[in-house]
């Protein structure tokens, strides 16, 4: 059977043409993959998140059975909202050996690499077979490849690798962090600003919040890093949302704040959450002196588990032949491929660009860094071969 033959670069537009945005959903870009696997009589299956929104795409090449090797890829990509583009980040714009447009780098580029190698894969004769996995909502909390995880684990082939093309500049990582994401709700009393005695400030409390978790970092980076592998050298606390009040002149009955942890791979995740559930414990009285109402509730939002090295496995010493590399990285960004190494896939990461270009205005890719990829991936099918 003879499909649709594209080079990275035709498929690359392909892919980049889809408005796939984590909050609008891949279903056409989806389609229009499943319709290119059509053609070369790849089978392949569906395995929804949001049904008719989002979802997941499962396709093997070579024989259905265990042992085989996972390329594993997110189709959603960050917002372009209010960033200042030169280009249109919906087409692919080449200049000066650079590949410009969203999701270039992060990830696209190493699933156009993946798609476009599908006809050389399925002209070997492949004694391994290749997966390909397409999952949504990664930018949002690694939250969509879930379902695709657990049908994985009780419904198919165990694979004996997961290689997850995340942008490392074609280095494998074996390590990354874990992040935890909470949210916490400060509840005060109203009151007229000139009457402070008589409210509950539900903003100044949160910055009293804040200011533990500052705390907590300052903790955390004078422990460090044991292993010393890591950029930075410690597990991370972070504030990024936050919102409250009504007037200058009102004292704010409602703040709220989003946080989160990452986590060096074998530190608590539990230290940080309990040590701000102690602070939020003694700030809680006072409060309820004035309002029987007022209290501080924090929601456990999200988690991603941390990539943990295993010396020697399987994926490490596949991916640093196909790498044609000597040494193993760490990174402090969270993927999908600790929830891979949770059902006991061995799993690492490398895949072509620089995460320093991913999420921002003009995000490229490197046309060397495409072939450095295309070069992995025909020592892959070699293996698979063989």
């Amino acid at each position: 059977m003879s499909g649709q033959t594209l080079s990275t670069r035709e498929m690359l537009q392909r892919l980049v043409a889809f408005d796939t945005t984590s909050r609008d959903g891949n279903i056409p870009l989806i389609e229009f993959v499943e319709a290119y696997l059509d053609g070369w009589g790849i089978p392949h299956l569906r395995v929804d998140y949001e049904a008719g929104k989002k979802t997941n795409l499962y396709a093997t090449i070579g024989p259905n059975e265990p042992g085989g090797i996972v390329l594993s890829g997110h189709t959603d990509v960050v917002p372009v909202d209010g960033q200042p583009w030169s280009t249109d980040p919906f087409s692919v714009t080449e200049r000066d050996g650079r590949l410009y447009g969203r999701g270039t780098c992060d990830m696209k580029g190493f699933i156009a690499v993946a798609l476009a190698m599908v006809p050389a894969f399925q002209q070997r004769s492949l004694r391994r077979p290749i997966h390909l996995a397409l999952s949504c909502d990664e930018e949002v909390g690694c939250r969509g490849v879930r379902p695709l995880v657990a049908y994985m684990q009780e419904h198919l082939p165990k694979p004996s690798v997961v290689l997850v093309g995340e942008p490392t500049l074609m280095k494998v990582v074996n390590a990354h962090k874990g992040a935890h994401t909470f949210t916490t709700e400060v509840t005060g009393h109203e009151a007229h600003s000139s009457c402070t005695h008589l409210g509950v400030n539900a903003i100044m409390t949160a910055a009293e919040l804040i200011t533990e978790l500052s705390r907590a970092r300052q903790d955390l980076m004078k422990r460090g890093d044991r292993s010393g592998r890591f950029d930075p050298p410690y597990t991370t606390v972070h504030v990024g949302l936050i919102e409250g009040g009504t007037a200058k002149n009102i004292i704010p009955r409602h703040c709220s704040f989003t946080w989160e942890t990452r986590l060096l791979p074998g530190d608590d995740p539990h230290e940080v959450p309990e040590r701000f559930a102690a602070a939020a414990r003694a700030l809680e009285p006072e409060m309820k002196k004035i309002s029987s109402d007022a209290g501080i509730r924090t929601t456990y939002v999200n988690s991603v588990p941390g990539l943990a090295p295993k010396e020697d496995s399987l994926a490490e010493r596949l991916a640093l032949h196909l790498a044609e590399a000597n040494g193993l990285e760490a990174v402090s960004y969270a993927t999908e491929a600790g929830l891979f190494q949770q059902i006991g896939i061995p799993s690492v990461i490398c895949g072509p660009g620089s995460i320093e270009q991913a999420h921002k205005p003009d995000e490229y890719v490197e046309v060397s860094e495409l072939k450095k990829c295309e070069s992995f991936m025909r020592r892959l099918a070699d293996y698979c071969a063989g």
